[in-house]
């Protein structure tokens, strides 16, 4: 898949684990680090370290600092991003794969419009 980021940023992305319902990828950069526009399904993202970063989505662009030991829901996206802190960033992300058993059965299909915190806040 071309905007896969494990193929756009084979530099910055790791995966961890895979099977067929869900891929676990490592993402790690240092400040100053860019990403080539690519695409996550819907994920869970954790958040191992603290940091700064400017998402770009389209035309859209926004500023986001994260902490760390959170955990973040992430709707499907296509997305560029840049470390504009000062420190590593270093994730987790939960990609999860259609056809499981559970499929959006909890969630009804529904899809929140920005990232909700599920960990500490």
């Amino acid at each position: 898949m071309p905007d896969d980021p494990v193929c756009t940023d084979p530099d910055k992305y790791t995966v961890i684990f895979e099977n067929d319902r869900v891929r676990v990828l490592e993402y790690r950069d240092l400040p100053g680090g860019r990403t080539h526009p690519h695409q996550h399904p819907d994920s869970l993202m954790y958040t191992l370290s603290g940091f700064r970063r400017r998402l770009q989505a389209g035309q859209d662009g926004r500023e986001v600092a994260m902490e760390p030991g959170h955990a973040y829901w992430l709707p499907a996206q296509t997305h560029a991003g840049e470390n504009i802190g000062t420190t590593p960033t270093h994730v987790l992300f939960v990609e999860l794969k259609e056809g499981g058993t559970a499929d959006r059965a909890d969630t009804g299909g529904s899809r929140p419009a920005r990232p909700s915190v599920i960990g500490p806040s």
